[in-house]
């Protein structure tokens, strides 16, 4: 049975990654509408920003984008009172190439928090590691030059061994090795909890259902709130975000 399992996983990930941008180039259509940007949002003066910026997990592939974790994370900032504004800045199908060919618009309002969530899609082409490495370098230092009090934090992914042990392997350690060249926050790994279970996942195997996109909140969650919790209050705050949810 487990044999059966791994080899439909298999067969998934490969109809990713040969048709993938097709099915993804779709849902972009249809959701560039929907997908926030700089110049797109109200920002009050008093709010700070929080920018996720990454491919599908972000715009929700799949779902309202009410239901994805950038939204819930807004949710949880309003409920606690927090003076922060996400914008929703992720693009179905998107690479650290294409990633990095957008940022300077994307940059165009200051950010105070920026969460980049790219190199999935990497992954799943088999495109070298020092690329994808450097690209996301690249993105990290774009946003440091536009303000270096901006906060980063790395979202982490990982990929099946389909492309080989050793490319898994190298793609897994990128994002902790790049946290700790940066000195940036790190989400050890996005999808948590996630990954390879079908019913919190759609009929891909790959994009989380609304629950599945819950479960990543909290996995977000676990790390942003250590920057925008205030400080002395984490157990009395903590304790509120029990009760609400």
């Amino acid at each position: 049975m487990l044999k059966v399992l791994k080899f439909r996983y298999f067969l998934v990930v490969l109809l990713f990654v040969g048709c993938g941008e097709t099915s993804e180039k779709k849902q972009t259509d249809t959701q560039t509408e929907t997908v926030s940007s700089p110049e797109k949002e109200a920002v009050s003066a008093d709010d700070k920003v929080i920018l996720f910026y990454g491919n599908s997990l972000t715009a929700a592939y799949g779902l309202d984008t009410k239901e994805g974790f950038p939204n819930r994370i807004q949710l949880k900032l309003d409920s606690l009172g927090l003076d922060y504004k996400v914008i929703n800045s992720g693009l179905s199908g998107e690479t650290t190439s294409g990633g990095l060919n957008r940022l300077d618009w994307v940059l165009n309002q200051p950010v105070d928090i920026f969460v980049l969530e790219l190199g999935a899609n990497d992954g799943l082409r088999g495109i070298p590691i020092t690329e994808s490495m450097n690209n996301l370098q690249a993105m990290i230092d774009m946003v440091k030059d536009k303000n270096p009090k901006t906060q980063i934090i790395l979202a982490g992914m990982q990929i099946p061994p389909n492309m080989g042990a050793d490319y898994a392997s190298q793609f897994k350690m990128m994002y902790p090795a790049l946290a700790k060249s940066n000195d940036i926050e790190l989400i050890p790994f996005l999808l948590e909890g996630v990954a390879c279970i079908p019913e919190l996942n759609l009929e891909d195997g790959i994009h989380p259902t609304a629950e599945g996109q819950r479960i990543v909140t909290e996995n977000v969650w676990n790390v942003l709130k250590t920057i925008v919790l205030p400080q002395g209050g984490t157990e009395v705050t903590e304790k509120l975000v029990e009760e609400l949810n």
